[in-house]
């Protein structure tokens, strides 16, 4: 049985917890199910429709404050609404989708979650290429639906603001990824559903949320990317060369920030190394 936890002077018996076994490098019987391919599926219908939405809100708030079509520099949805955006549809995709993919939504939480050894190599490479394919269908339909207004108004893509160096748009890509996928091993680790079964989470909630902070803190800075599918989908069908020449950002930033949160949260907080060399020990 598990040890009773106390909070605030109450015990509460604890559910029976075992860590789940690490997932293999390669599993060849997944390729074989319909769940894995239905996991996919549902990757791409979830970044493509977040990219349809968010994107249609980025160039509609644009629209609307265009000294040239509307002297009200104070109208539409501003940067908190944009942000909005983001953390609202990630919230509902990632509750949509979580039983039947995970939720990733995002090749950095793929890539995450892989390095933890969360999911196979095989899936983790088909989520992001499903997750790319429905970004750049995604961007595709919002300028098939408004093809002026998308190219007139930047298209959703992602580039460093003028005024910041690459080193601040790379560190502001990391951090904000960092936050981003701690939040996803947090809110989604096992241990805190039999540790804390008396306190309701829905995973979702702190997700989403956690979206929208970092747009808050990042929009001025890079238009926020922290997800390589999201700037990569924009970047495809925008095709402008500033674009392009600040891609690598989205791609390396988030990369990283989801490497430091995956070892920060399994082998700081989860104490992975200690009962690694705990376990090294006893066999010795």
């Amino acid at each position: 049985m598990g040890k009773d936890v106390e909070v605030g002077g109450h015990e509460y018996g604890a559910k029976d917890y075992q860590d789940p076994p690490p997932a293999d490098l390669f599993d060849a019987e997944e390729l074989t199910k319909w769940s894995f391919y239905r996991a996919i599926i549902a990757e791409f219908i979830a970044t493509l429709l977040f990219l349809y939405i968010t994107v249609l809100t980025v160039i509609g708030y644009k629209s609307q404050t265009d000294p040239a079509h509307s002297p009200d520099q104070c109208g539409g949805v501003g940067i908190l609404g944009i942000a909005w955006a983001f953390g609202g549809m990630i919230f509902v995709l990632v509750y949509c989708t979580a039983g039947i993919s995970g939720g990733h939504i995002n090749p950095a939480v793929t890539f995450g979650l892989f390095l933890a050894r969360k999911v196979t190599l095989p899936r983790a490479f088909m989520y992001i290429v499903a997750q790319c394919l429905g970004a750049v269908c995604g961007c595709g339909l919002v300028k098939a639906f408004q093809k002026t207004y998308y190219n007139t108004y930047g298209g959703g893509a992602n580039e460093l603001a003028d005024g910041y160096s690459k080193g601040t748009g790379l560190g502001a890509e990391i951090i904000g990824t960092f936050v981003l996928v701690y939040t996803v091993f947090s809110a989604t680790d096992p241990k805190r559903n039999a540790r804390d079964s008396h306190v309701p989470v829905l995973a979702p909630l702190p997700i989403g949320f956690a979206v929208f902070m970092v747009h808050l803190a990042t929009i001025p800075i890079t238009g926020t990317g922290i997800n390589p599918a999201r700037s990569f989908g924009a970047a495809v069908m925008y095709g402008k060369e500033k674009a392009w020449d600040d891609q690598w950002l989205f791609w390396v930033g988030p990369m990283i920030g989801a490497a430091v949160a995956a070892f920060y949260h399994q082998y700081v907080l989860r104490a992975g190394a200690v009962k690694a060399l705990g376990s090294f020990r006893s066999n010795a």
